[in-house]
C-alpha cells in the first residue's frame, strides 16, 4: 500500500485500524476527504489553463492552419508580463514567440522579410511583439515615415494580412489600451521597484509624452487596418489587472472555431505598360543564327561588362534578382550557366524551383521565395519562380482559380517591396517555338549525357502547349510594370539568347548603377 496523509494504513482484525507508531492497532474515526488534496474539480483557471492547451494540441493535430498572435500597444500596458504568462500556459515547443529589434539580417532586406521570414508552420502558434503596427505607428510619430509613405505602409499591411489569411495562416491582433494618467502611474511604480527599474527606459518615457498623438495614430490605423479576417481586439490595461484570461479564451475561441472568410481587398489600377506577347514574337522576323566565332568574342566582351556591373552592385550593396521563366527545353540552364561564369562565386546563389518540400507546403506559397531573397550587394539568380502559382499550378489544376487569380497580385506586391527597397529586378522569359522545342527534346533522347534533362512532364506539359500559351500571356498582361518589366527573349538561337540575357541584366544594373 501507499502512503497517504493520514498515516501508513494496514489491514487488520478490526478492519479500519491504522497502526500507531508502536505498531498497536488502535481504533478511530474514518478521516474525511481532504477537499484540497485528490478531488477531481477544476478551478476556474485550471479550467482556462486546460482548455487553451487542449486547443493548441488539437491545432497541432490537425495542422489545418498556423494561428499568429500580433501584440500591440502603448507602454507600460504589461505586454511583456502578459506574454510570459501566456507562453507559460501554452505548450512553448508549439509555441514561436518574436521581438523583432531589427538586425543587420533584417536591414539588408526588405522591410517585410523579417516577417515572412518567422512565419509560423501550419499546427503551430506565433506570437508577434510590436510587430508592423508598432513600427509604423513610431515611425510615423516621430516622422521617419511621411504621410505617403504611412499612407503606404497601411496599404501593404491590408495585403500582407490577406495573403496570410488566405493561405493559412489565422491572424489575431491585440492592442493594449492605457489612458495617459493610467501609464505615468504604472511607469512611476515600476521606476521606484528596483527590480522592474530597468524596464522604464527614456523611449518609455518619450512614448508617454506622445500619449495623444500615438493614441491618434493608432485608432486610425486600427481603423484602417480592421477586417472581418484580420479584425483588431482592444483590451483594457488600464487597471492593473491580468489580461491573461481574456487572451486564454480567446485564443481558446480562435484554435477551436473556423477561421472567418476572407474579405477581399481591391487591388491598385495597373499602371498602362504594354507587355510583350507571343504572338508579337512570332511575327517577328528571325535573325540569322549567330556563328560560333562570333558568338564567342561577343561572350567575353558581354561578361566583362556584366563582371564590371556586378562589382559596382556589391561595393554600392545593390541587390539583384535575376529570374528565369520560359517553355521546356528553351535554355534556361544555358543561360544562367553563361551568366553566373560572369559573377563572383561569392556574391551569387541560384535557386532551382521545382515542386514544395513538406515544409514549405505547411506556409503560405510565398514564404519560400521570401526565404530565398539575396542580401544587400548579392545576387539571387531563380530558375523558375514565383509565377508557377500561374503558369504550371495553374494549367494542371495544382492551384484553384481563385489562388491563382489571386496570385497576380500577390506577385505584384512581391515584387513592389522588392523594388522599394532598391533590388534590381530582371524578369526573363525564354521562348521557342513548338518545332524547335520537339527537336530539343529528340536531341536530348538520343544524348546519353543530356537524357536525363528529359522528363515524362516535359512531353505531358508539351501536350498542353496551347494551355501554356494563353497562362503566358496573361501573365505578361498582369505582371509587366515599371521596375519589373518582362523580357522576352527568342531563344530558338541559344547563342543569341544567352547574349541577350547578360545583356539584358548588364543594361537594367546600368540603368540602376549610372555611375557604374
Amino acid at each position: 500500500m501507499g502512503k497517504s496523509a493520514q498515516g501508513t494504513t494496514e489491514k487488520g482484525a478490526s478492519g479500519d485500524g491504522t497502526q500507531s507508531a508502536s505498531g498497536a492497532s488502535v481504533k478511530r474515526k474514518r478521516a474525511k476527504p481532504d477537499k484540497r488534496q485528490g478531488s477531481n474539480k477544476m478551478s476556474a483557471e485550471e479550467r482556462l489553463r486546460f482548455g487553451l492547451l487542449s486547443a493548441q494540441l488539437t491545432l497541432a493535430q490537425q495542422a489545418d492552419r498556423a494561428v499568429l498572435v500580433l501584440v500591440a500597444g502603448h507602454a507600460a500596458t504589461g505586454k511583456g508580463e502578459l506574454i510570459n504568462q501566456l507562453n507559460h500556459w501554452l505548450e512553448n515547443r508549439l509555441t514561436e514567440v518574436h521581438a523583432l529589434a531589427p538586425g543587420d539580417e533584417e536591414r539588408c532586406r526588405p522591410y517585410w522579410w523579417r516577417f515572412w521570414h518567422r512565419l509560423p508552420t501550419r499546427g503551430r502558434l506565433g506570437v508577434f511583439v510590436h510587430g508592423w503596427v508598432g513600427d509604423a505607428v513610431l515611425a510615423r510619430a516621430s516622422r521617419a515615415l511621411g504621410e505617403g509613405a504611412y499612407s503606404d505602409r497601411i496599404e501593404q499591411m491590408r495585403q500582407f494580412e490577406a495573403e496570410l489569411a488566405a493561405d493559412g495562416v489565422q491572424l489575431v491582433k491585440l492592442w493594449l489600451q492605457i489612458d495617459a494618467e493610467s501609464q505615468r502611474r504604472r511607469l512611476e511604480m515600476l521606476a521606484a521597484d528596483p527590480a522592474t527599474r530597468w524596464q522604464v527606459t527614456e523611449d518609455k518615457w518619450r512614448r508617454h509624452a506622445q500619449h495623444g498623438l500615438l493614441d491618434e495614430l493608432a485608432r486610425d490605423l486600427r481603423k484602417r487596418t480592421h477586417r472581418r479576417h484580420s479584425p483588431w481586439i482592444e483590451l483594457d490595461a488600464s487597471s492593473g489587472d491580468s489580461l491573461l484570461p481574456q487572451v486564454a479564451t480567446l485564443l481558446e475561441n480562435v484554435m477551436t472555431t473556423p477561421p472567418p472568410a476572407l474579405e477581399a481587398e481591391s487591388s491598385p489600377a495597373l499602371e498602362a505598360v504594354q507587355p510583350p506577347t507571343l504572338a508579337a514574337l512570332v511575327q517577328r522576323e528571325a535573325p540569322e543564327r549567330l556563328k560560333k566565332r562570333d558568338y564567342v568574342e561577343r561572350l567575353s566582351e558581354s561578361q566583362a561588362r556584366l563582371a564590371e556591373l556586378a562589382r559596382s552592385a556589391a561595393r554600392q550593396r545593390v541587390p539583384l534578382v535575376v529570374m528565369f521563366e520560359g517553355h521546356d527545353a528553351a535554355g534556361k540552364g544555358g543561360g544562367i550557366h553563361r551568366l553566373t561564369s560572369a559573377l563572383d562565386a561569392r556574391l551569387y546563389q541560384v535557386h532551382q524551383i521545382a515542386a514544395p518540400t513538406e515544409e514549405e507546403l505547411l506556409h503560405p506559397w510565398q514564404w519560400r521565395f521570401w526565404q530565398r531573397l539575396p542580401r544587400d550587394g548579392r545576387v539571387a539568380v531563380f530558375d523558375r519562380s514565383w509565377y508557377g502559382r500561374v503558369l504550371v499550378e495553374r494549367v494542371e489544376g495544382l492551384a484553384v482559380e481563385d489562388d491563382w487569380r489571386r496570385g497576380y497580385e500577390e506577385i505584384r506586391q512581391f515584387e513592389a517591396r522588392l523594388l522599394e527597397h532598391g533590388a534590381v529586378v530582371v524578369k526573363l522569359f525564354l521562348a521557342i517555338d513548338k518545332d524547335e522545342q520537339l527537336a530539343r527534346f529528340e536531341a536530348r533522347a538520343a544524348t546519353p549525357h543530356k537524357r536525363h534533362k528529359l522528363t515524362d512532364e516535359d512531353w505531358r506539359n508539351r501536350e498542353r502547349w496551347d494551355d501554356y500559351q494563353q497562362a503566358i500571356d496573361e501573365m505578361f498582361s498582369q505582371t509587366h510594370v515599371p521596375g519589373a518589366e518582362w523580357t522576352l527573349i527568342d531563344a530558338n538561337d541559344k547563342r543569341r539568347a544567352r547574349l541577350e540575357v547578360i545583356q539584358e541584366v548588364s543594361r537594367r544594373l546600368a540603368a540602376r548603377l549610372p555611375l557604374a
